[in-house]
């Protein structure tokens, strides 16, 4: 094999670390209880093998192109409007995804220090959203800066995090097993019937957390050329991949139904659930709040991580080599070291704006984490179609382009599996836009739930449009 080339079990274990946190399984947990067990195999199955092995497609198609999904809008649209709103969905997205960040470092200090979940469950969300905002514009001042330090922390935090991830599947699960008094905290985990979900509209509404949980396979693409023997190897590796991901879900959900029950699952869940769970098997392994407090420090470190380069790298994405046609000239401006100040600025403001906004609608900060959580399930998905939208185009005319590792050999059924992929993609979010809230528990906290989840997608998206017309109208002054 050639020295330069990546074994397909590297990609497997990269392409794994990028895609998967044991945060989706808490998250799916606290909507769905025992039976997301049955929803991960159906996604997985259904939906998170095809999209991987589309993307591999993709990228070994346009294996020169460094812009990502707005290149293979790009190549097979031949439509530089299009390319544009690619590149805009693909950085837009990530405003909701950034304003929740600053609460999940605060929560992670708040266990690490305080050794409870007192943040989540009493602080007063004006409270939150001020010291969230202060987190943020720190990070948003520090992101221009240079990031190098914060990148090493963060890749280390990483990778405790994973290690922790594993472990606490390992430990939760063999506790039945060295110790046989042990009682399950969800009951009947024996039969099968516990683990079948009630297939009704609520849980059409969560699948949209699910298709978030598996999503930014994208960022594989640039591996698919560096695999020995591509076409018999990737999709082994993505196979591979799948069936990790897949055991680690479907196990971490076993996991957290041996520990929390699933008939009654804390109304915190979501935000304290992982450092609850750590907690609970420090206590039973003897070893105190240490699970907990490790895992604490490594998700502050992740967050702040993620926060940091969440705010430069979509935005360099996005503007780096933005066409004057679509963005205006003031978003494109750089001051003398270079950096996109503008840029940088509408960052600061619409990500402030939805730290800000929860405090005119929701009254704690449980319902603070789930409602933010769930709006980036509606929200981040929106880039995902992008990726599919391409792989029909690529499909209408494959004569057009090589690959050195075809999908589905037959064009036909590539761009209907594509197309299965777009619609499953966009009935998620569109579903999960409703409240995950009892209406009759909080009206008036369900219907702002409902009225932001609707309009923020669609506001972040106008504002995008907004912008070719303002470019339009630059051009013309200067003509």
């Amino acid at each position: 094999m050639d020295e330069k080339k990546i074994r397909w079990f590297t990609v497997s274990m990269i392409a794994f670390s990028m895609v998967w946190g044991f945060g989706n399984v808490v998250n799916n947990y606290a909507q769905q209880g025992i039976s997301v067990v049955t929803s991960w195999l159906l996604i997985m199955a259904l939906y998170f093998i095809p999209y991987a092995l589309i993307v591999g497609q993709l990228g070994s198609t346009f294996k020169s192109n460094t812009g990502g999904v707005s290149s293979w809008i790009k190549e097979t649209t031949n439509s530089h409007r299009l390319a544009y709103y690619a590149a805009w969905t693909y950085w837009v997205v990530h405003i909701t995804y950034l304003a929740q960040k600053p609460q999940s470092v605060l929560i992670a200090l708040g266990w690490v220090f305080k050794r409870n979940g007192d943040v989540a469950t009493s602080m007063n969300v004006r409270t939150v959203a001020i010291i969230s905002l202060v987190i943020f514009l720190f990070f948003l001042f520090l992101s221009t800066k240079g990031l190098t330090t914060l990148k090493v922390i963060g890749s280390v935090a990483g990778s405790a995090m994973l290690i922790m991830s594993i472990l606490f599947i390992i430990l939760a699960v063999t506790i039945p097993f060295i110790d046989s008094s042990f009682t399950a905290a969800t009951p009947q985990m024996n039969q099968a019937s516990t683990y079948i979900p009630d297939f009704n509209l609520n849980y059409f509404a969560t699948i949209s957390m699910l298709v978030f949980a598996v999503g930014g396979a994208e960022k594989i693409s640039p591996y698919v050329n560096s695999i020995d023997q591509p076409s018999k190897n990737f999709p082994k590796a993505m196979i591979f991949m799948a069936i990790m991901i897949g055991l680690s879900a479907v196990l971490g959900s076993v996991a957290m139904g041996l520990l929390f029950n699933s008939n009654r699952i804390p109304e915190d869940l979501m935000a304290n659930g992982a450092y609850s769970a750590f907690q609970i098997l420090g206590d039973y392994f003897g070893v105190g709040d240490l699970f907990m407090i490790v895992y604490g420090f490594a998700q502050t470190a992740v967050q702040s991580s993620a926060l940091a380069f969440s705010i430069d790298a979509p935005l360099k994405i996005l503007l780096s080599e933005a066409d004057p046609e679509f963005v205006p000239s003031w978003l494109r401006k750089r001051n003398s070291k270079g950096t996109l100040i503008n840029g940088y600025l509408l960052t600061g403001i619409l990500v402030s704006t939805i730290i800000i906004l929860p405090i005119f609608g929701i009254k704690n900060m449980s319902e603070l984490v789930k409602w933010l959580t769930n709006l980036n399930s509606v929200v981040m998905p929106m880039r995902y179609i992008w990726v599919f939208f391409a792989y029909m185009m690529l499909n209408r005319q494959i004569k057009k382009f090589h690959s050195e590792y075809k999908f589905l050999k037959n064009p036909k059924l590539g761009f209907i599996v594509g197309l299965w992929c777009f619609a499953f993609t966009a009935f998620a979010c569109i579903l999960g836009m409703i409240p995950k809230a009892e209406y009759a528990a909080d009206p008036s906290s369900w219907i702002f739930q409902l009225i932001s989840n609707i309009l923020t997608p669609f506001v972040l998206i106008l504002l995008g449009m907004i912008l070719p017309m303002w470019a339009r109208r630059e051009r013309r002054k200067i003509g």
